[in-house]
Formats: C-alpha cells, structure tokens, sequence
C-alpha cells in the first residue's frame, strides 16, 4: 500500500511539473543561458582564470547546482502547500499511508525535477564550454543529496506557510542570498580571511565546492566535511517534517 501511495504520490507530482513545462524547466535554462552569455563570454573574459581553470569552466558547476536547489525547493513548497490550500492533504492524512510515504512523495518529485533541470543546464553550459567530469561519482551523490536536502527544506517552509506570501519569503530572503554568496561566481580563497570564515557558515557553499570537486577535481572545502554537513542537514530536517506531520502541524492553511 505505501509503495502504491508513493508512486502514486510522486507520478502525480511528475504530471504536475511536466504539464507547465514552460513555467517549471523553460525559465530556468533561459537564466543559465544569460548566466553563461554575461558572465561567462562577456565578463569571463576579463576576469581570466579563477583557480587555474578559465572562469566559465570555474561557474558551471556552479550554476548547475543553483538550477537544481531552485527547482528542487521551488517545486515542493508550491505543490505542498496547494496541497494545503486545497484541503486535498487532508485526504492523506487520514488514508492509510505512512507520513514517511507522503513527505518522500512530495519529496521524490521535487528531486525529479530538480535533477532534470540540472540536466538541461548542463547541456546547454555544453555549448559554452567543454565539460570535463575529474569524479562521477562525487557528480552524482553531490547533486542527488543536495536536491533531497532542498526539496525537504521546501517541504517544511510549506508547512509554516500560512498564505501564499509566505512561500516566497524563505527563497527571496534567505535562499537567494545564501545561494549567491555560496562561492558560485567566485572562490573564497579571493577573500580576505575573516569574510573567509564568515563564508563557511553558509551551508551551501559546502554543496557547490563539492559539486565543483567532481568537475574540476578543486575546491575550497573538504569533499568530507561537505558530504557529512549534508547528510546531516537531510536527517535533521527529515526528522523535524515527521514531527511535525505526526503532530498536524502547519496542515491548514
């Protein structure tokens, strides 16, 4: 039965993103084709190289990883909480489904999305530049723990949103912001070292760093330290969705 439940939860949500396609993957390779054209041909060719690798080698993971984190929270804060304002949650909450089988249901097909997305920029950055992969493996765990971690993250701003607005406070305010300054046009190491230290404590400049490793073979972070920081961000925002759906909480909206 959850297995039915989460298949059925995760195609539902795979429909839902595929049916807009011009307003869910359309936007997001238009802003990486501008990324590419701006700051990689008209400004990458002033700034030179960044680390030993030309700049518009040096962004595209980068920029990659900012598609997906987008997408990935995006989809999830606006399915779910849908979800709320149409009272269809309640209907979940009271079938004979785990709580588990509903948030990596919704979660599952932000994930999709997300890597899809990555996708789509990833060809197009293949225009711009000649990719090069030093690690797949680092590739592929890096931008799947990342999207989990984001898609989750959209789940719980869902859950405390009590109106519409409040589902673009956290990405405005908080996500962009973190994103940008999350060493995606830039290494730390460029940066005096207190701005340095103060660079760490944003957590996704651990995800980019360590998607970048799997490009270049470079980074500014410990490919260790990045991996366990997002394993653990996963588990404690998936432990803190389960307490609040076992509790009911943020389920009206």
């Amino acid at each position: 039965m959850n297995y039915v439940a989460f298949k059925t939860i995760v195609t539902k949500e795979i429909i839902r993103w595929t049916r807009i396609w011009s307003q869910t993957l359309l936007p997001p390779a238009i802003t990486m084709t501008l990324y590419f054209v701006i700051f990689g041909n008209l400004i990458g060719s002033r700034v030179g190289e960044m680390d030993g690798f030309g700049y518009m080698e040096y962004i595209v993971p980068g920029l990659i990883m900012m598609s997906v984190i987008t997408s990935s929270y995006g989809n999830v804060v606006s399915s779910f909480f849908s979800a709320k304002y149409q009272r269809s949650i309640e209907e979940m909450m009271v079938s004979p489904v785990s709580n588990w089988v509903i948030l990596f249901g919704f979660v599952g097909g932000g994930v999709l999305r997300g890597l899809l997305t990555g996708l789509i920029v990833t060809i197009i950055a293949s225009f711009f530049v000649e990719l090069k992969v030093y690690n797949p493996y680092v590739v592929v765990s890096v931008v799947f723990l990342t999207s989990v971690l984001f898609a989750i993250g959209g789940f719980l701003n869902a859950l405390f949103a009590r109106k519409f607005d409040d589902v673009a406070i956290v990405p405005t305010f908080i996500l962009t912001p973190l994103t940008y300054l999350g060493g995606v046009f830039y290494s730390i190491s460029l940066l005096p070292e207190f701005w340095q230290a103060v660079s760490k404590a944003n957590p996704i400049i651990y995800m980019v760093n360590a998607f970048r490793y799997g490009f270049l073979g470079a980074s500014d972070i410990g490919i260790e330290i990045a991996f366990i920081l997002i394993l653990v961000f996963i588990v404690a925002l998936t432990s803190l969705s389960i307490y609040l759906l076992n509790r009911g909480t943020g389920l009206r909206a």
